[in-house]
């Protein structure tokens, strides 16, 4: 889904709508309109518009905070949405007790025009499922909810262990940072790596953290008593392209090749090999969306040696090829010109 249109009139942005719901997290209200309000074409135009909304008429809505806010937009605003995002509440009550709609949040839903991107941030998931949006589907929610969620909706597919789920028109994430890396992601998904990075770097995060990625550490901060792998991951990232081996990275913190495996998936979540070939995958994408390379030389490039080997790492990472992932995903200068035409 394109993220801006140009239309007999001229250009439109992409309208993202958040509906805010009674016990909203002010943090995770300010997500999309932080990172859908930064980017903008070669002209400077934004190509997203935000704007939020209430299940109610214009007026104050509660948050979990000592304070409330006033929303500008009634449920009708829904109706003019290209993208609604529903961010995490702490009182969605039957929706979360039982998995049933409030009357007044059935009847703002039914505002949704057919087409529409779906998309939520930690317990706004339940919303979604409670509305039907996810049953057969794929969807995840913050770790310490993911049971309560399978439980209350056996036909939704809840993965408990990722940071965000792409399925299409039905996008679902974590609780609050992860928010930010699903609203990252569509901005990459609607515009490519590079607008994607000059938000995260103005609003100075991880440019992309991907979804797959564990959700919950047993230690991700290393306890100062002991050595980290930091340096072993960045030496790593300086060689993508050339043969690593598990006992260099080990040699390069001067440990053992078990005490660093074991340190590595206590600061990551995943094994060093995982790690490396999710960053391979990482570079791949960059260089496919970014240069005019041919695939064979991407595939050298990132290390994985031959076009073979990166088509079915990138197709199990991605369900999709290089060559798809190429065509979808491309350079902003050709959206661009896409746009203008």
């Amino acid at each position: 889904m394109a993220a801006a249109t140009s239309t007999s009139t001229g250009f439109r942005p992409h309208r993202v709508v958040v509906l805010a719901l009674d016990g909203l997290l002010p943090f995770e209200l300010g997500i999309p309109h932080r990172i859908f309000g930064r980017p903008k074409d070669a002209r400077g135009r934004h190509l997203y518009e935000v704007v939020t909304c209430s299940v109610r008429p214009p007026g104050p809505v509660e948050t979990d905070a000592d304070f409330a806010i006033h929303v500008a937009h009634g449920p009708e605003a829904l109706a003019t949405a290209d993208t609604v995002i529903v961010p995490a509440s702490y009182e969605l009550g039957p929706v979360y007790e039982e998995g049933v709609l409030t009357d007044e949040l059935a009847a703002a839903l039914t505002h949704l025009r057919p087409g529409a991107r779906l998309a939520s941030i930690c317990t706004g998931v339940y919303v979604l499922a409670a509305a039907g949006f996810l049953d057969g589907r794929p969807a995840t929610t913050h770790w310490s909810d993911a049971e309560r969620l399978q439980r209350l909706f056996p036909r939704v597919d809840v993965d408990p262990d990722v940071l965000f789920i792409d399925d299409g028109d039905v996008l679902t994430s974590a609780g609050v940072a992860a928010g930010i890396d699903l609203c990252l992601h569509i901005v990459r998904r609607d515009h490519g790596s590079a607008v994607a990075n000059d938000v995260a770097r103005r609003t100075v995060v991880p440019p992309h953290r991907d979804g797959g990625q564990a959700q919950y550490i047993a230690r991700p901060v290393p306890d100062p008593q002991q050595a980290s792998t930091t340096a072993a991951r960045a030496w790593a990232l300086g060689r993508l392209h050339e043969p690593i081996q598990l006992r260099d990275m080990a040699a390069q913190e001067a440990m053992s090749v078990r005490t660093f495996t074991r340190r590595f998936r206590e600061e990551t979540g995943v094994s060093p090999g995982q790690w490396l070939t999710q960053q391979r995958v990482e570079r791949a994408r960059h260089l496919l969306e970014s240069t005019d390379r041919s695939v064979d030389q991407v595939a050298h490039d990132a290390g994985f040696g031959t076009a073979q080997s990166m088509r079915q790492h990138m197709q199990a990472a991605l369900g999709v090829t290089p060559t798809a992932y190429r065509r979808t995903f491309r350079t902003g200068k050709d959206r661009a010109a896409a746009l203008r035409n």
